[in-house]
């Protein structure tokens, strides 16, 4: 795929370096600080962790914490409560099941509380190094935009932009996308003309989409297919009389 190429190319120019975003020391702390980054500002995540790897920098050290001591240490953050909770159960977990030690399987990690795929997928890339595409709302919206995706939803996003770039380059480039996001191509106002990527790769389908609704999400449900209405079943008799 040609654009996919020339969209890698330009990132790559843009970004030659791809730090992780989130400070993390090793795989457990990195593990706690993308669960916190749900709903939350990777700032903020930064701002917090610090304090909290201090005083649990382990899987046992973690699952010795009550509730509201790990409550104390995020309480900034969104959703801290059940994020507290989470993170309490997991280290438990990464105690009694995997000996203290991360795993790096995706399915393991599913398994732990509160932890979704994409979640999961940040975890294997960044930690151990096994390709994956993690999709987040940066990378979900400019996969439409350049016509990489339907954008149906993130699990198609996924599977089609995996298809689209070698396996390679998938741990760097979902960075590069993400940054690029942030700083090129918001959800909100933005210049097409002007975006390095949107201004030969957009689909002018979508653009219009986009000019004709006030959030991107909004544009997406527009270009979707419609769903075909539900048939509700006909009520079955009750066998009273």
């Amino acid at each position: 795929m040609a654009d996919a190429a020339r969209i890698e190319s330009t990132l790559d120019g843009l970004y030659p370096e791809v730090p992780i975003p989130l400070d993390h020391r090793d795989p457990f702390t990195l593990l706690v600080a993308v669960m916190l980054s749900a709903q939350t500002t990777d700032k903020m995540v930064n701002s917090v962790t610090p304090a909290l790897f201090d005083r649990a920098p382990t899987p046992a050290a973690l699952a010795a914490l009550d509730e509201a001591e790990v409550l104390g240490f995020i309480k900034r953050v969104g959703l801290a409560p059940t994020k507290a909770r989470n993170l309490v159960q997991i280290g438990k977990q990464l105690v009694d099941r995997h000996g203290g030690v991360v795993p790096s399987e995706l399915e393991a990690l599913e398994a732990l509380p509160g932890v979704g795929h994409k979640t999961a997928s940040v975890v294997v890339a960044q930690a151990f190094g096994i390709p994956a595409f993690p999709v987040d709302t940066h990378i979900h919206r400019l996969a439409w935009r350049w016509g990489l995706s339907d954008g149906s939803n993130v699990v198609a996003t996924e599977r089609d932009l995996k298809a689209a770039f070698p396996m390679a380059s998938w741990n760097g480039l979902h960075l590069r996308i993400i940054m690029f996001g942030r700083d090129y191509c918001p959800a909100r106002r933005h210049d097409w003309e002007a975006c390095p990527v949107c201004a030969w790769a957009g689909v002018p389908e979508r653009r219009a989409a986009e000019s004709a609704h006030d959030t991107v999400e909004a544009a997406i449900k527009a270009t979707l297919p419609a769903k075909a209405p539900r048939v509700s079943a006909a009520p079955r008799a009750s066998g009273r009389r």
